[in-house]
């Protein structure tokens, strides 16, 4: 019986193990922690007769596997993984693994430094409409592998895939794929820009149907030099008109007249969509245009979008108090995507920001907390860094609270004295200085407000 090695717990780790023992292989999971949390897992997986080694530091030489499975969160460069491959151990991502049992169903494959989730999110909504079983997975809904262990084959598989998923999947090719944004992120992890771009790019090169973000700066730059990997038939977004659009004005989509078009075909009145922010615009261009390649009918696409009520942690709306709206954005966890949340919602806003820091360029994200934010609420590790920051071009209305619940304690006195409009969650970080995910922060913001405010 080959023997293959999973690394890894957590829903990823845990379903490629199960999909690799009903596929008949010996399976091993290990990972390094030792939590009552993994603890808990590791009994349901011995009882499937999986063996489960907790704080365990992977070894190829010792282990030999046939072949080495890893979860997302795991680096791909780490000594052992470059050991395995020298040593010819064929090495996978959960994501490959899943690629495998689920390539005879089309997919469409969404990637960006931002916007993927709510793309993916509405991208599913309305291939569901049209009454597709149509799961979403990766990054958001199902772990890739849990799909691959439900009965029922998809019609479309629709996969919002980081770049941690692209540089362990090498033979995923999706059937439609969209590039959202591209801006610095996750570069302790990818070390360059030009790496962590060629990992993306790398996915849309074995795309048969490419759709890029054409108001993205970095992707319109890419394009207008007809750079890797664009091809040809590659559909470009604008959502300033036809006229902005660039390749091939025959093969775009473009929002003009408040009306989406995708290859000069009229399909959804734009303002259909709920969710604020031009940004979503961009998302909703990138999603409609996959449908109507995929050959959904327009009234399904337009029932879609007027039902959408957004995604969790994503401006999320949880409640008004004392007429100011408090607004979950936990998903912000860079630079980027947190200067695309303030920009979105009413100023003046108070900005609640902080937690783990990253590397990334800041300057824009402190222009608009100086044009929009009345005050800014710092929490977390990042806060110390965050205020000399702020000090730096000249804002002095900032408190480090360092918590989220002084956050919130907070905010209700600051709102009322700067008449501000909006209490906005917006990190700009990662979450993991004081929370297992952006999900639990997010979470953690909602319960405060709603036993805080209602």
């Amino acid at each position: 019986m080959p023997k293959a090695y999973v690394i890894g717990l957590g829903r990823s780790g845990n379903a490629a193990a199960r999909l690799l023992k009903r596929q008949g292989w010996q399976v091993i999971i290990s990972d390094r922690g030792s939590s009552e949390s993994l603890h808990s897992q590791q009994q349901a997986l011995i009882a499937e007769g999986i063996e489960v080694r907790l704080g365990d530091n992977f070894d190829p030489e010792s282990a030999r596997p046939d072949l080495i499975v890893v979860s997302p969160g795991v680096p791909w460069d780490i000594p052992s993984l470059v050991k395995a491959r020298s040593l010819n151990i064929e090495t996978i991502g959960e994501m490959e693994l899943a690629w495998r049992s689920l390539n005879s169903s089309p997919w469409v494959a969404i990637t960006g430094t931002n916007g993927k989730t709510t793309t993916t999110a509405l991208t599913a909504a309305i291939f569901q409409k049209a009454g597709l079983y149509a799961p979403a997975f990766g990054n958001i809904g199902y772990a890739a592998c849990e799909v691959a262990l439900l009965d029922q084959k998809p019609d479309w598989a629709i996969a919002e895939i980081s770049s941690y998923q692209i540089e362990s999947a090498p033979s995923l090719a999706p059937e439609i794929g969209i590039w959202t944004t591209f801006t610095p992120d996750h570069l302790a992890r990818h070390k360059t820009l030009e790496n962590y771009y060629n990992i993306k790019a790398s996915l849309l090169n074995q795309t048969k149907q490419q759709i890029f973000n054409g108001d993205d700066p970095y992707l319109r730059k890419i394009g207008t030099a007809h750079g890797y990997p664009v091809q040809e038939t590659a559909c470009w977004t604008s959502v300033k008109g036809r006229s902005e659009l660039i390749g091939n004005p025959a093969f775009g989509a473009y929002i003009e007249n408040n009306w989406v078009f995708v290859r000069d075909e009229k399909i959804v009145q734009a303002d259909a969509l709920k969710m604020p922010g031009a940004h979503n615009l961009q998302n909703l261009l990138a999603a409609v245009a996959a449908a109507h390649f995929a050959g959904i009918e327009k009234s399904a696409i337009a029932e879609a979008v007027a039902e959408f009520p957004g995604v969790e942690h994503r401006l999320e709306f949880i409640c008004t108090y004392q007429g100011v709206d408090y607004i979950n954005d936990s998903k912000a966890t860079n630079y980027d995507a947190a200067e695309v949340g303030l920009s979105a919602v009413k100023a003046p806003a108070i900005l609640i920001a902080g937690g783990e820091p990253k590397i990334g360029e800041d300057q824009a994200w402190l222009n608009v907390i100086q044009s929009n934010a009345a005050a800014v609420l710092l929490i977390g590790e990042a806060a110390p860094t965050f205020a000399k920051r702020l000090d730096e071009v000249s804002y002095s209305n900032y408190e480090i609270v360092e918590t989220m619940d002084r956050a919130i304690a907070r905010s209700p006195q600051l709102a009322k004295q700067h008449s501000a409009k909006v209490v906005l969650l917006s990190p700009a970080c990662a979450s993991f200085d004081q929370y297992q995910s952006f999900e639990h922060r997010g979470d953690h913001f909602r319960q405060l407000c709603l036993e805080s405010f209602q």
